[in-house]
């Protein structure tokens, strides 16, 4: 059902903004930090999970990809609660804490563009139209 892609969402969210706040207070900084980030990478790792074991039912992704393409408005709303003042004069540490999140994320890209290979190669039939095997079958012709 859509609405078990729904509840993911929900349970991430509320994971994840109870992170940011966690990470807030012990960065010494009075806001949430990167809740949203959080909840969005606990709902990527936890749908591909559940999709791995065969959990994930095709209503439950449409749940997944409904939330999925309105997640920009959601942040901007999101974000434009958060203090961003109040944890910009709060000190060099809020800062430190946002770029080494930037850091992260952008460090992340080609761990995860790797294993998204692995597993599309893993998925792919050797006797499959593109496929290595054949590959290798059409050259020895």
């Amino acid at each position: 059902m859509i609405i078990y892609g729904v509840a993911l969402l929900s349970i991430c969210t509320l994971a994840g903004l109870f992170i940011g706040d966690l990470l807030g207070v012990l960065l010494g900084v009075p806001s949430n930090v990167g809740g949203v980030g959080i909840a969005m990478i606990l709902l990527i790792f936890g749908g591909n999970w559940l999709a791995r074991r065969g959990l994930l039912a095709a209503k439950t992704e449409q749940g997944i990809e409904f939330w999925s393409a309105i997640y920009i408005p959601i942040v901007v709303a999101m974000a434009a609660q958060q203090n961003v003042v109040g944890a910009l004069s709060s000190g060099p540490m809020a800062i430190l804490a946002g770029l080494l999140a930037v850091g992260l994320s952008f460090a992340m890209v080609p761990v995860l563009d790797r294993l998204g290979r692995q597993d599309a190669a893993v998925e792919k039939k050797p006797h499959e139209p593109g496929s290595a095997a054949q590959s290798v079958a059409s050259v020895q012709r």
